[in-house]
């Protein structure tokens, strides 16, 4: 016969009421009082009925990580991240991404399947995170500036990361400088965007639009890019391109093409995954802290489950790497 919490009790000399809050480590019962009900648990065997438990409490016990894409070395490094900062609770992390299709995450939120959220995912929209944010239910989003209550904003200073690698181009003597940016409707890539805006400003120098390339931060459209760069007659002194994905297309597409990096055209990237200093020559980049934004991010949700609130919006900073690409020298 399965025990049940009433056989603890009784095995313990204490009510049910009291075996139960001991077994939840509740300060309330004395520490002698808690060791005798967990000895007896243990003689008997007895497990909690989770689901019994998480229809009392209204828990699921899972946080949802809900990103728009599980491609890309960035992704992997920010789940990492978090998993590594949630592990030590007692919440389990879900992963999922929408892929072209966002309704079943929508539906996902929307129906609380999930006791919090972290979202990397800009189709889910305002409208979506003011009906489902809650003080049962909070969320933190991921490089997007959202002021909503029960929503807590954790970015990465994308602004200046763009415009010091923008600027480390023009500093070595280039006077023109492309720029190949990311999907229009990226936040943070837009952000990369006025960076790259910024760095021209400060020069008193004025953005050509004809220098701006947009790409998918796909290898495959930082690829297709500088072959039409090469091609067209208009090939650019220095490059930044908004992610290290495209920046490797572009690396691989002027290798094909006999096009020397750096003597011909320098390169900087921008996120600085691991492959960035692996690949020949290697890149310069700016470095975002992918792993530690996971974990600021799962640190955080976690202190809005306990009910922590008011606590100032993070940025991280971002760090100018600076490798072969755009100098010829290892970094």
């Amino acid at each position: 016969m399965v025990p049940c919490l009433k056989d603890v009790a009784e095995r313990a000399g204490v009510s049910v009421s009291t075996a139960s809050i001991a077994l939840r480590q509740d300060p309330r019962v004395k520490e002698e009082t808690r060791r005798r009900i967990a000895q007896a648990a243990e003689e008997l065997g007895y497990r909690p009925n989770g689901i019994a438990r998480d229809l009392k409490t209204r828990r699921t016990g899972m946080i949802a990580i809900l990103l728009h894409s599980l491609g890309g070395p960035f992704f992997s490094e920010l789940v990492r991240g978090i998993e590594d900062a949630v592990h030590v609770s007692d919440f389990m992390p879900i992963v999922s991404s929408s892929g072209k299709d966002d309704s079943a995450l929508r539906r996902f939120l929307l129906e609380k399947r999930v006791d919090g959220a972290i979202i990397l995912n800009s189709n889910i929209d305002e409208e979506v995170l003011q009906t489902v944010a809650s003080e049962s239910m909070p969320i933190v989003v991921l490089d997007r500036s959202i002021h909503l209550e029960h929503v807590y904003p954790v970015m990465c200073d994308h602004r200046t990361g763009a415009r010091r690698a923008t600027r480390h181009l023009m500093d070595l003597g280039y006077p023109e400088v492309a720029f190949i940016s990311g999907p229009a409707d990226s936040y943070h890539g837009r952000l990369r965007h006025d960076g790259y805006v910024d760095a021209h400003a400060s020069l008193g120098r004025q953005v050509d639009e004809r220098m701006i390339y947009h790409g998918t931060f796909t290898e495959g459209s930082g690829y297709d890019i500088a072959r039409r760069m090469a091609e067209n007659g208009r090939m650019p002194q220095a490059i930044f391109a908004a992610n290290d994905e495209m920046a490797i297309g572009a690396l691989r597409a002027f290798g094909e093409l006999g096009v020397r990096v750096p003597q011909d055209v320098a390169i900087v990237g921008f996120d600085d995954i691991r492959l960035a200093n692996y690949v020949t020559p290697s890149l310069s980049t700016v470095r975002q802290p992918m792993y530690d934004l996971g974990v600021t991010a799962a640190k955080t949700l976690l202190r809005m489950l306990k009910g922590e609130r008011g606590f100032a919006p993070a940025e991280l900073q971002t760090e100018l790497i600076v490798r072969q690409s755009s100098t010829g020298f290892p970094g």
